[in-house]
């Protein structure tokens, strides 16, 4: 029987550095790869990071019963809209494991599609000052730097990952995401 474990944390806690790095050290480890609405970043590359789409395409999936869950934000830029789709990527009942990368509201309604048992929980965290560096960091390297966005994001983590709503969703753990290499050994322990 397959599980997903699922990345999840705040914006630049080193998610995504965590969640490219499992893949690369877990033997045999297949991506879960969500849909998006949003502009594709000059470093993205669509069907790896995310599949990107249109929002006719997330209806279609939706009148077919496929689509698992959906978020859209008011951004800057315009609504993005986030999903996690049955595509038939997903094989549970095989040996695969899988990794995700997503938000606590994504974790909870793949655990309720999936099962409890299947779907495991990894929250990186990270201080406040160094996540907003890091934000910022990025955001300067873009082409476009979107500020305001980035901005958005941030304050918006804090409501949507706050200790009630963690708490909620059955996670305990976290790994501080201080230390890259001791946070993925700390996370592939558990993994096992």
């Amino acid at each position: 029987m397959g599980k997903i474990f699922y990345v999840m944390g705040k914006s630049a806690s080193g998610k995504d550095t965590i969640f490219n790095e499992l893949l690369k050290r877990v033997r045999g480890m297949k991506k879960l790869i969500p849909y998006t609405t949003r502009p594709q970043r000059k470093d993205e590359k669509d069907g790896w990071e995310y599949h990107f789409t249109t929002q006719e395409k997330l209806k279609e999936y939706e009148a077919k019963g496929k689509l698992i869950e959906k978020r859209t934000y008011r951004t800057e830029e315009g609504p993005w809209t986030y999903a996690t789709v049955d595509d038939d990527g997903v094989n549970m009942d095989g040996p695969a494991n899988y990794l995700g990368i997503g938000t606590l509201e994504s974790y909870a309604k793949l655990q309720k599609y999936y099962g409890e048992e299947r779907v495991v929980p990894l929250f990186i965290s990270l201080d406040p000052g160094i996540r907003l560096q890091r934000a910022l960091n990025r955001e300067n390297m873009q082409k476009s730097p979107q500020y305001k966005e980035m901005c958005r994001r941030f304050l918006a983590d804090e409501e949507d990952f706050s200790e009630e709503k963690l708490y909620d969703a059955g996670i305990r753990k976290r790994y501080v995401n201080e230390d890259l290499n001791r946070c993925l050994a700390d996370i592939m322990e558990d993994m096992i």
